[in-house]
C-alpha cells in the first residue's frame, strides 16, 4: 500500500511540475517578439544554457545510485 501512494504522488507532483516547466518554457519562447523586445545573441545562448544544464542536472539525479549520490572515494 505504501508503494502505491508513492507511486501516486510521483505522477501527481511530476504531472503539476513538467506541466509549470512547459508553461514557463512557452513564456520564454514569447520574448522572441522583436517587436516587444530586443536581446542579442549571446543572451539568447544564456539563457538556452541556463535550461539545458538544470535539465542536464535533473535528468542525472533520476539515474544516480546511492554509491553515486555520496560522491566519496573508497578503495
Amino acid at each position: 500500500m505504501m508503494a502505491r501512494d508513492k507511486t501516486e504522488a510521483f505522477k501527481r507532483l511530476a504531472e503539476n511540475r513538467t506541466n509549470e516547466a512547459l508553461d514557463a518554457i512557452r513564456k520564454i519562447g514569447n520574448l522572441s517578439n522583436r517587436n516587444n523586445y530586443s536581446f542579442s545573441p549571446q543572451q539568447i545562448e544564456k539563457i538556452f544554457a541556463a535550461l539545458r544544464s538544470a535539465l542536464d542536472a535533473a535528468e542525472h539525479r533520476f539515474s544516480e545510485t546511492e554509491e553515486a549520490a555520496e560522491d566519496r572515494f573508497s578503495l
